[in-house]
């Protein structure tokens, strides 16, 4: 069962955090993100990789990978996997971190942190509107979809390996990328 660490934190206590470990804040309670496995961070340089040469070569905006805080709120501040940001946007990117939702957001489950994703985090996105948010299970070896709508995600498309149909994004639609290319 996972527990916050520490609870009625706002973003200036995390940055005043003196330790090496990576955390989150969520709602105000402090969460650890424990170290990822190498399947997961193989998985994040296949997809990350591919999502940068995309955005890179159509001249979209930026992606960028964890960690690297998204500061939605005093009280949330999280470290997605991956980031994509679009061009007309782009003033959220600052030295430091980004201010503000990112366009699309895609978490890779983790043993220790699925349930904390599935529910605080994509409910965090959608509050803060996170236009797009995919969610890789790296088990299942599935690709959840979730556009926001009217302030909600509703049902996910869901894409299986093994099933040769490109991944279809409403914030990258020229993308051309199948559970495959990531698994």
């Amino acid at each position: 069962m996972e527990v916050p660490v520490r609870s009625g934190l706002t973003y200036e206590d995390y940055c005043r955090l003196d330790d090496e470990r990576r955390y989150e804040l969520i709602g105000g309670e402090l969460w650890l993100v424990p170290s990822p496995s190498v399947y997961h961070q193989r998985l994040s340089i296949r997809l990350g990789s591919r999502l940068y040469g995309y955005v890179e070569q159509e001249k979209l905006g930026v992606v960028l990978q964890a960690p690297l805080d998204v500061y939605l709120s005093p009280q949330d501040v999280v470290q997605p996997d991956i980031i994509f940001v679009s061009r007309e946007r782009l003033d959220i990117v600052g030295e430091a971190n980004i201010q503000g939702a990112p366009d699309l957001v895609i978490e890779i489950l983790s043993p220790s942190t699925v349930t904390r994703d599935r529910t605080r985090k994509k409910d965090l996105y959608a509050r803060h509107g996170v236009r797009e948010l995919w969610i890789i299970h790296p088990v299942a070896q599935t690709v959840e979809v979730y556009t926001l709508e009217a302030g909600e995600y509703g049902k996910p498309a869901v894409y299986t390996a093994g099933v040769r149909e490109k991944i279809a994004s409403s914030v990258l639609p020229g993308w051309n990328v199948t559970p495959d290319d990531i698994f």
